[in-house]
């Protein structure tokens, strides 16, 4: 394989409207995941374990969590040449916008990567669940000879109409796209060849999706960009199939867009399955994260079932079912939580915040006595009183009640929650 240079970049600059309140007061990436870690984590860490670790995370909204999360936790020693840095959205003599999307955010950088010496971008997302050997899909690019390679997962025409599906030849070569194809719509000459090379595991999944996950050579990033064109998957994939050779990598194993608070949801409560589909048992492959230095949980005559559970808890006398505890989670007496994603705490209450809460009548961090709840996303720092109630009764609507939201018929308090004892939601 020719020698490849690779700049890898992660775009996560957007305001994460699918996933709000969640991202309130911080952006996508930065969005606590399974327990102890961060979304930003899951492409960061293909990229590591691929061996590429040379790479900038496109920001413009939010991002401040974002970059304490990235200088704490990807700091390379001085014998290696790879860096994680963050490159928000700025104002210059050339141009004093936001990110208009997500090429738009490339061709805003050109200016931080011209004197780098590259070969090859890699361009991922940063809001999806996934383990990819992204060295493989480096070599087959080079491999095919390819200008444009784009990585594609197997789905079934009913899910179809979510993505963007790519038509390829023989040769596994995209000649045509679409983007999210109607229910109505007859699109089978677009299944995947079965003379083509793309081996599935499924075959009820007979249409490929792109992933929004690419590599380009360095010149034809540059080239397709020289132009207003402001989206990847919607114009410049598009608009680059009739002058660049562009391929499709298969990824035929697990993926999941975690863009919204039901996938979201789902895709957290899928950890504490006996065999789940993605879980962060692999060795070889590990999921990285901020090394916190906190002790052990411990448990005091605690049930826990399909509970996974994170460093540095406190759980006392409760009982909790699938679900998935954050760090520093302090749970106490008698309470009950079945579906519920507890995202923790950022720290632990010292005595004289505990007595100076006690004098105000304002619950301790963490849930209290006698509290039940089912169905729920629990942001961090929630300070959840005595014989609290959330997900028991009828599912309000959707909606924003204050000091929580119901988005997919799912409870999600804010973060930084005070819920008085007593609350029944």
């Amino acid at each position: 394989m020719v020698k490849a240079k690779v700049l890898s970049l992660i775009l996560g600059g957007g305001k994460g409207t699918r996933l709000y309140p969640l991202t309130k007061t911080r952006s996508k990436p930065a969005v606590p995941f399974g327990g102890k870690h961060r979304i930003i984590d899951i492409p960061l860490s293909n990229l590591i374990n691929s061996g590429l670790k040379k790479i900038f995370v496109l920001t413009q909204f939010n991002s401040a969590s974002l970059n304490l999360h990235l200088a704490r936790a990807y700091a390379f020693d001085s014998f290696t040449d790879g860096f994680v840095e963050t490159l928000a959205a700025e104002q210059t003599f050339d141009h004093s916008g936001w990110y208009e999307g997500t090429a738009d955010s490339v061709r805003k950088n050109f200016v931080h990567f011209k004197n780098l010496d590259f070969t090859h971008y890699v361009i991922l997302a940063g809001d999806q669940l996934y383990r990819m050997d992204i060295s493989a899909f480096l070599k087959a690019h080079i491999d095919a000879n390819a200008e444009i390679s784009i990585a594609c997962t197997p789905v079934t025409r009913q899910a179809a109409s979510g993505f963007g599906i790519m038509k390829v030849n023989t040769e596994n070569i995209i000649t045509d796209f679409m983007e999210k194809p109607k229910p109505e719509v007859n699109i089978d000459d677009w299944k995947i060849p079965s003379t083509s090379h793309l081996k599935l595991s499924d075959t009820s999944k007979e249409y490929l999706a792109s992933m929004g996950i690419y590599i380009f050579n360095r010149s034809v990033m540059e080239e397709s960009l020289d132009n207003d064109l402001v989206d990847f998957g919607k114009e410049v994939i598009p608009a680059s199939l009739s002058k660049y050779k562009v391929t499709a990598f298969l990824h035929d194993g697990y993926w999941e867009d975690i863009g919204t608070i039901r996938s979201f949801y789902d895709a957290n409560l899928a950890l504490t399955d006996i065999e789940p589909e993605f879980d962060f048992y692999n060795a070889e492959m590990p999921i990285y994260t901020h090394n916190r230095n906190l002790p052990p949980s411990k448990v005091n005559f605690a049930e826990l079932d399909r509970v996974n559970c994170s460093d540095g808890c406190i759980i006392t006398k409760c009982t909790i079912r699938h679900s998935v505890i954050g760090v520093r989670s302090i749970i106490e007496n008698d309470s009950y939580l079945e579906g519920v994603f507890c995202m923790g705490a950022d720290w632990y209450e010292t005595e004289e915040e505990k007595a100076y809460k006690l004098k105000k009548g304002i619950p301790f961090l963490g849930i209290g006595k006698n509290c039940k709840i089912r169905n729920a996303i629990i942001d961090k720092n929630a300070c959840i009183g005595n014989n609290v109630s959330i997900g028991f009764g009828e599912t309000k609507p959707d909606g924003d009640y204050g000091f929580y939201h119901v988005v997919d018929g799912i409870y999600v308090t804010l973060k930084n929650a005070i819920i008085p004892d007593g609350t029944v939601i």
